[in-house]
């Protein structure tokens, strides 16, 4: 199918959801990536004293039934010491993604699109290469780890900034299509994607 196609499938999936049904298949997310081994490993490594980690979450819009992610970021703050929670907030003049550390009393106020987004004046944004594991938005994946967002680019633009090693988790909310049509070379793959029922791994043969 079709990016296009896949676009007003899921959205309609998607909308057809209830808010419980959203609360519901988020939390079963939640658990799934939080005891995915790499995952696991990945912020349990993260002690006093060393460089913490760095993860980079995507703050849902609620309108739009996007994966829940606050339940994640909760537990990571409520559990490890040393792990940074990082968010974006979008530069429409240069349509690249700026990303700064949330806290617990970060302000956040929602943007054109309804994402929240931290209040940041007179902050310093985060560089992309230093995130370790980004967790990504998504409307549907393929069996191959490629991704359809809402077509902006943002993600793309921003995953090919970071570091070779550093880990692309999508976060779905339903299982993968057999295969996206019209990839492009600017397309950046997942490396793993968390469903309700799975955790897919996708093999990068470059």
């Amino acid at each position: 199918m079709t990016k296009a196609e896949l676009r007003t499938q899921y959205l309609a999936q998607r909308r057809a959801l209830s808010a419980k049904d959203v609360e519901k298949l988020s939390t079963t997310i939640a658990g799934n990536t939080l005891a995915y081994a790499p995952v696991k490993e990945l912020i349990s490594s993260s002690t006093v004293g060393f460089k913490p980690k760095m993860i980079h979450v995507f703050l849902p819009i609620v309108q739009q039934n996007e994966v829940n992610t606050w339940p994640i970021i909760h537990r990571i703050w409520g559990s490890y010491v040393n792990v940074q929670i990082v968010v974006s907030v979008t530069d429409m003049s240069t349509r690249h993604l700026l990303h700064y550390e949330l806290t617990p009393d970060t302000a956040l106020l929602n943007n054109r699109w309804g994402i929240p987004e931290p209040v940041v004046w007179q902050r310093q944004p985060v560089r992309s290469e230093s995130i370790d594991l980004i967790l990504v938005p998504l409307l549907a994946f393929d069996q191959q780890g490629h991704r359809v967002g809402y077509g902006g680019g943002f993600y793309d633009r921003f995953l090919a900034e970071c570091r070779p090693d550093c880990l692309k988790v999508g976060l779905s909310l339903f299982e993968p299509v057999e295969r996206i049509d019209e990839v492009e070379i600017t397309d950046v793959r997942l490396d793993k994607c968390v469903t309700p029922q799975s955790v897919y791994s996708f093999m990068h043969l470059s």
